[in-house]
C-alpha cells in the first residue's frame, strides 16, 4: 500500500503532522512519501509562501489578521480563491506526473492549499485515489469550504462540526478524529518516571516554556516573570532553533541566584517526557502544540497567538475551559497564580482535557485510511475477476 502525504511549508505543524502519520503508516507496512507540493511545482512559489507567511504574521500581524478575517467573511468564493486556483491549476499538470509515477493508494493533505490542489485534480479525474484533508487548528480555515472534491476532512474536535457545516462543508465528509500527533504523546509516562529521566524533583512545581517554531515572543522575559512569582518552580525552557533566545536564556540562567531551577534547551526530541514532568505549559497556541499538550493532560497558559487561526485556537480553548491567555491586563504572574492557587479550577481543566482530547487521532486516521483503501480494493476485485475471465474466454491460452 502506498500513501502520499502532501504538505506546504508554512509554520512547523503541517510538516510535523505529515511526519507523524508517515511513521505510523510505515509501522503498519505502508510505503509513504512526504512532498511539499509547492516545492515540487515551483521552489520560487514555495519560498515566497513560507517567507510571506512568516513576515506577515510576525511583523505585520494586523494586516495578516485583516486578511484572515476578510477571507473568512467573504462569501464570494471566486474572488477569494482566484490566486490559489490559478497557481494550483497551472501546477496540477506538473504534479500529475509525480502522482502517476508514485501511484498512491491514498492521499492525505496536511495543509489546505495542498488539499485544494488535490481537489482540483480529482475534479478533472487526474487523481482517483481516496483523498483526505486535515485541518491542523481548532477552527476551519477559510479555504477549506472551497475544497469540494476530497473524500473527507479531519477536524480537531466534534465541537467544530457545527461551525464546519455552517461554512458549507457536508457533515458526512467531516471526520472529527482530532489533530494527528506523534503516537509517543499517547504513551503514558508517570510524573515520577519523567522527572527521573530529566533529573528533576517530582515534588516541586514545574513549568514548561515552549517557543514557537518561528521565534515569536520573548522567552527570556517569560522565564524572568516566572522566577519573580515567589514559587520555587522548576522551569524547562525549550527554545527550538532560536539561537538568539537560547543564548539569552543561558546568560540569564548563569546570573540568576534565586530559588527556581532553570533548564534551558534548544531543539528537544523528548517533548513528551518534558510534558509528563510538568504541571503546566506556557506556549504559543499552534494547533500541533495544543494537541500534544491536550494528549498529555497539560493545562495551558497561552501567549503570543498568531492572528487568524491561532487566535481561533485561543477562543476554542478558553471557551471550553482548557487554557488561560496572557494579556496586558492579565499578565503571566496572574495566570500562574490563578492556576496554582485554585485546586477546583485545576481539577476542572484536567477533566475537560480528558473529555475533549483525542490523543489517538493519528492511529484513528491511519486505520481509517487503510480500511478505505482495503474496501476500495475489495470493491474493484469482482470487476478485475470478470475482466480476467473475459480475456481468458477470448484467448483460452492466456489463462494457462
Amino acid at each position: 500500500m502506498k500513501i502520499l502525504l502532501l504538505t506546504v511549508t508554512a509554520g512547523y505543524g503541517h510538516h510535523a503532522t505529515a511526519k507523524a502519520l508517515a511513521d505510523l503508516f510505515g509501522e503498519k507496512g505502508a510505503e509513504t512519501k512526504i512532498i511539499d507540493v509547492y516545492e515540487y511545482i515551483s521552489k520560487m512559489i514555495q519560498k515566497a509562501l513560507a517567507k510571506g507567511y512568516l513576515l506577515s504574521s510576525k511583523y505585520t500581524p494586523e494586516l495578516y489578521r485583516l486578511f484572515y478575517d476578510k477571507t473568512t467573511k467573504n462569501k464570494d468564493k471566486l474572488n477569494k480563491m482566484n490566486v490559489v486556483k490559478l497557481v494550483n491549476t497551472l501546477g496540477a499538470f506538473k504534479f500529475e506526473h509525480f502522482v502517476d509515477d508514485f501511484e498512491p493508494d491514498a492521499i492525505v493533505c496536511t495543509h489546505v492549499l495542498a488539499a485544494h490542489l488535490v481537489s482540483q485534480m480529482k475534479q478533472r479525474n487526474m487523481v482517483t485515489a481516496p483523498s483526505i484533508g486535515i485541518a491542523t487548528d481548532y477552527c476551519i480555515h477559510p479555504y477549506w469550504e472551497d475544497v469540494l472534491h476530497m473524500d473527507g476532512l479531519v477536524t480537531a474536535s466534534e465541537l467544530i462540526t457545527h461551525t464546519a457545516v455552517k461554512r458549507g462543508i457536508p457533515e458526512e465528509r467531516i471526520l472529527p478524529f482530532g489533530i494527528p500527533i506523534h503516537p509517543k504523546f499517547n504513551r503514558n509516562i508517570s510524573r515520577e518516571e519523567a522527572c527521573e529521566q530529566l533529573g528533576l524533583a517530582p515534588e516541586r512545581s514545574t513549568s514548561l516554556v515552549r517557543s514557537g517554531s518561528m521565534g515569536y515572543g520573548n522567552s527570556t522575559k517569560i522565564v524572568k516573570q516566572i522566577t519573580e512569582l515567589g514559587i520555587d518552580f522548576q522551569i524547562l525552557a525549550v527554545c527550538g532553533n532560536n539561537k538568539r533566545t537560547y543564548n539569552r536564556l543561558c546568560a540569564f540562567q548563569e546570573e540568576y541566584q534565586g530559588g527556581c531551577r532553570i533548564n534551558v534547551m534548544g531543539v528537544a526530541d523528548n517533548v513528551e517526557v518534558l510534558m509528563s514532568a510538568s504541571d503546566c505549559i506556557i506556549t504559543k497556541p499552534g494547533g500541533l502544540t495544543v494537541s500534544e499538550s491536550i494528549a498529555k493532560g497539560l493545562p495551558m497558559i497561552l501567549i503570543h497567538p498568531i492572528p487568524g487561526q491561532e487566535e481561533r485556537n485561543v477562543e476554542f480553548l478558553m471557551n471550553n475551559g482548557i487554557a488561560s491567555r496572557v494579556t496586558k491586563t492579565f499578565p503571566l504572574d496572574d495566570a500562574l497564580y490563578h492556576l496554582f492557587h485554585s485546586p477546583v479550577r485545576l481539577r476542572t481543566v484536567h477533566e475537560t482535557i480528558r473529555a475533549i482530547g483525542h490523543p489517538d487521532a493519528a492511529e484513528r486516521l491511519v486505520d481509517y485510511v487503510m480500511e478505505l483503501v482495503y474496501k476500495r480494493e475489495q470493491a474493484a476485485l469482482p470487476e478485475q475477476i470478470a475482466e480476467t475471465a473475459a480475456k481468458t474466454e477470448e484467448n483460452p491460452a492466456a489463462g494457462e
